[in-house]
């Protein structure tokens, strides 16, 4: 449900800042959030990082944005035996059925990591924005979140 949230913002603000909806996230959740997205890096998928407004726990690139958000909850059709596809180290978790439409925005999210990293990529940069993404992310979410159970 987050993700579609976050889908929503993106469309309703057009050119102006991304408005990224609050999580309700622990303490140390919190402070590894800021510490991951204070590092992220200026360009991803070679857009310009953007303006945000809202939650200060991510951060957007590109117009229409590529969205990460830290602190958010499980996806909810994750579990054990769900598949991941691995980029620089980082197990991230991609849900099938948004393969079968390759326009469409697609949320990704490193479902083994705490606190957990969700990125939109909008259809019009698939395939390459999301492979982009979850290499150009993987640095911060190995330095800053924590492995609780790797991605198969």
């Amino acid at each position: 449900m987050a993700g579609a949230v976050v889908v929503l913002a993106l469309f309703a603000q057009g050119c102006g800042a991304v408005d990224l909806p609050e999580e309700d996230v622990s303490a140390a959740d919190r402070k590894a959030c800021t510490a991951l997205v204070d590092d992220v890096p200026h360009r991803v998928s070679e857009r310009a990082r953007r303006e945000t407004k809202g939650s200060p726990l991510g951060a957007a690139w590109g117009d229409p944005a590529i969205v990460a958000q830290c602190g958010v909850p499980v996806p909810t059709d994750f579990n054990r035996t769900s598949a991941c596809q691995t980029a620089n180290g980082v197990g991230w978790y991609v849900p099938d059925a948004q393969f079968s439409d390759p326009s469409s925005d697609i949320v990704i999210s490193t479902a083994g990591y705490r606190p957990i990293l969700q990125v939109t990529v909008p259809g019009s940069y698939r395939p390459e924005g999301m492979a982009a993404a979850m290499v150009q992310l993987a640095p911060m979410v190995k330095q800053y979140t924590k492995l609780v159970k790797p991605c198969h």
